[in-house]
C-alpha cells in the first residue's frame, strides 16, 4: 500500500476481533488502508483466520483496502516490523482478571518497548461499537515537554474527530521541601519558592500546548492541572472519552518501556482505548 496505513494483529479471538473492528474505523477516519498481520507458527493454520478478518472489515469498512498477511513467529516481533512507517498499530487484550494481566504483558508492553510509532491497546471487555465514542472528547495526559509526541497525536486525533481535547497534566511537590505553613510566614523563602513553582507547573499546559493550538485552531482545549494523583484523575476522565493518548517513555538500552503508575493503571482500568506514544530518552 502507497497510501497510509493502520496495522492491527489478529488471531480469532474476540478481543483480537474488537481490535480489528476498532483498526477499519481508525483506518477509515484517516483515509487509510489497513494491515492485517497475524503471527503464527505455522502460517498454513492462518488462511481462514484473515478470510474472515478481511470479509469482516469489507462488512463494516467497503471503502477501506486491506491487506492481510501471515507471519511465522511471534506477535510481539511481527508487529514491530510492520509498524515501521505506520500510522497506528493496534492490538487487543482481554479483559483483566487472573491471566489478563499476564497477556497484557506478554504482548502489549513488550510491544511498546519496540513499536515504531503510535499504539493503540483496546480491552477486550470493552462495551464499544462503531458509534458508541462518537462526539467524545480525546483526554491527553501531559507531564511536559517530553510528551511533545504525545501531545501532536492527541491534537491530530481531537482534529480528525472534530472533538475537544481535555488535558490533564500532573505534578507533585517531590523536588520542593516547604516549610510548616503553620510555623512560617507565607513572605518566608521556602514558602515563596513553594508558590513559584506551583505557578510554573500549572503554566505548563498553556506554554506547551501554546504551538500546537496555533496548528490546529479549531481543535478546541481545555487543559488543568493535578497536583496529586494523576493516574486517579485520568481514570476517572477516561470515561468520558474517545480514546486516551499518554508518552510511553523509552530509554536506551533498556528491554522493557520505563512504563510509570499512570501507565499501567489505564492500560488495566481505562474507560476507553489507551493509545502509547513512544518517546525515546
Amino acid at each position: 500500500m502507497n497510501l497510509p496505513y493502520v496495522v492491527v494483529g489478529v488471531d480469532g479471538s474476540l478481543h483480537a476481533v474488537r481490535a480489528l473492528d476498532r483498526a477499519a474505523d481508525e483506518a477509515a477516519r484517516r483515509d487509510a488502508g489497513l494491515r492485517l498481520v497475524y503471527a503464527v507458527p505455522d502460517s498454513d493454520e492462518a488462511e481462514p483466520i484473515l478470510a474472515s478478518a478481511v470479509a469482516r472489515v469489507h462488512a463494516r469498512r467497503p471503502g477501506v483496502p486491506v491487506a492481510a498477511k501471515a507471519v511465522q513467529g511471534g506477535a510481539v516481533k511481527a508487529l514491530s516490523d510492520e509498524s515501521e512507517g505506520a500510522a497506528l498499530t493496534v492490538v487487543g487484550t482481554r479483559g483483566f482478571g487472573g491471566i489478563g494481566g499476564t497477556l497484557l504483558g506478554s504482548v502489549s508492553l513488550r510491544l511498546a518497548a519496540h513499536v515504531h510509532g503510535p499504539l493503540m491497546v483496546v480491552r477486550g471487555d470493552h462495551p464499544w461499537d462503531a458509534t458508541s465514542d462518537a462526539g467524545c472528547d480525546v483526554l491527553l495526559g501531559l507531564q511536559g515537554d517530553t510528551d511533545a509526541d504525545a501531545a501532536v497525536y492527541a491534537f491530530e486525533e481531537a482534529e480528525r474527530r472534530g472533538v475537544w481535547l481535555r488535558v490533564v497534566h500532573s505534578w507533585d511537590h517531590r523536588h520542593i521541601t516547604p516549610e510548616l505553613p503553620s510555623l512560617v510566614p507565607a513572605t518566608s523563602p521556602g514558602q515563596q519558592s513553594l508558590a513559584q513553582y506551583e505557578r510554573s507547573e500549572e503554566a505548563v499546559p498553556r506554554f506547551s500546548l501554546a504551538r500546537l493550538q496555533a496548528q490546529h485552531p479549531k481543535v478546541g482545549v481545555d487543559a488543568r492541572s493535578v497536583r496529586t494523583g494523576p493516574a486517579q484523575a485520568l481514570l476517572e476522565a477516561s470515561e468520558g472519552a474517545s480514546v486516551v493518548v499518554i508518552g510511553a517513555h523509552r530509554r536506551s538500552g533498556r528491554f522493557t518501556p520505563h512504563l510509570g503508575s499512570v501507565a499501567h493503571t489505564l492500560l488495566h482500568h481505562s474507560h476507553c482505548p489507551v493509545v502509547l506514544v513512544p518517546t525515546d530518552s
